[in-house]
């Protein structure tokens, strides 16, 4: 698959950020899917701003691209309140973390992308600052060392991650409000990717819509990166309208199958059948044999292909279904060589 479709890739060209900007929705009402966290939300927002109150403490975890950044954003605007944008690998010092915590204003909402991430010494200065809203910051070194306690303002600490496992107890527990995103039906993404094109101006057919989202993993991100793509191949091939010939035959260019599974995960279903048999077999083993990381495997990969049920995590390791052989053409117990 194209890097621009990946949906780990983030390195987008300042235009495409423009473009990502324009497609993300600001309000609640703009928001499609996740229907239950959105409910629960809304009282949460409307509570707070009746009493004049910091929202609690916000976690949104599950795969990638399916709006944890865009909710947070969200929250922020049904707030009144602004949005400090930061991640847990940035964060690496204490001083990094203390500079924008003096800095926000009351009910004011900071951001950490990849909470799992916060080194450990950053994780527990933060947990003072959630719970009491107070941080100890050192003055000089040596003998002369000294804390000073500074108040902070009221604020709400939003975290996102795709590995809410990875989360210590401690952290996990000063979350008041913890919300699970989960992949999105065709039904939902045809309705993401037509007020898509409606904002980049392109004209678009439902079948050519329905078509884009089903090839899309459940994931809005990876729907508006294919949109961004095919829309590319309409103007070049076509007249500029995405009809469904016309989405075919991009998504075919990109090398997106009708399941919406890339080039990896057919290489990852592929090297488990033929080079082990169908499993069991180990995620090292697994991310060594085509050349990607574990962590990738795990967190980008491996939860589509469990849930559209291409492969069983047991507990001796990852074994390939029925479906697996069927959608690659294979025949139980029989190998083909040479493939990579």
């Amino acid at each position: 698959m194209n890097d621009n479709l990946d949906p780990t890739n983030e390195n987008f060209s300042s235009e495409e950020l423009d473009v990502e900007k324009a497609l993300r929705p600001l309000s609640f009402e703009d928001f499609t899917g996740q229907e239950q966290v959105l409910e629960n939300l809304k009282i949460f927002v409307q509570a707070a701003n009746l009493r004049d109150e910091a929202l609690d403490h916000t976690l949104f975890h599950g795969p990638p691209g399916l709006g944890k950044t865009t909710l947070a954003h969200i929250l922020a605007n049904e707030l009144g309140a602004s949005i400090k944008v930061t991640s847990g690998p940035v964060l690496d010092k204490p001083g990094d973390l203390a500079g924008l915590l003096t800095n926000l204003d009351e009910r004011d909402v900071l951001f950490i992308d990849e909470i799992h991430r916060l080194s450990p010494i950053v994780e527990e200065y933060l947990y003072s600052a959630m719970e009491d809203y107070k941080i100890d910051i050192m003055i000089e070194s040596g003998p002369n060392a000294r804390t000073v306690q500074i108040n902070l303002n009221p604020f709400t600490l939003i975290g996102a991650t795709t590995r809410s496992g990875l989360l210590t107890a401690p952290m996990r527990a000063r979350f008041g409000i913890a919300s699970r995103l989960q992949y999105y039906s065709t039904e939902l993404l045809s309705t993401i990717v037509q007020r898509s094109a409606q904002i980049m101006d392109v004209p678009i057919s439902m079948e050519a819509a329905i078509e884009i989202a089903g090839r899309s993993r459940g994931t809005p991100r990876i729907a508006n990166a294919l949109l961004r793509r095919v829309r590319d191949f309409a103007q070049i091939k076509g007249n500029g309208t995405i009809d469904i010939a016309i989405a075919k035959f991009s998504l075919k260019a990109l090398n997106v199958d009708a399941y919406g599974l890339d080039e990896m995960d057919n290489r990852i279903l592929a090297t488990i059948i033929d080079k082990f048999k169908g499993g069991p077999v180990g995620i090292s083993t697994i991310a060594t044999a085509v050349s990607e990381s574990g962590e990738t495997i795990e967190e980008v990969y491996e939860p589509f292909l469990i849930q559209q049920g291409f492969i069983l995590r047991t507990p001796r390791g990852r074994e390939v279904t029925e479906l697996a052989y069927k959608h690659l053409g294979r025949i139980k117990g029989t190998t083909q060589g040479g493939l990579f």
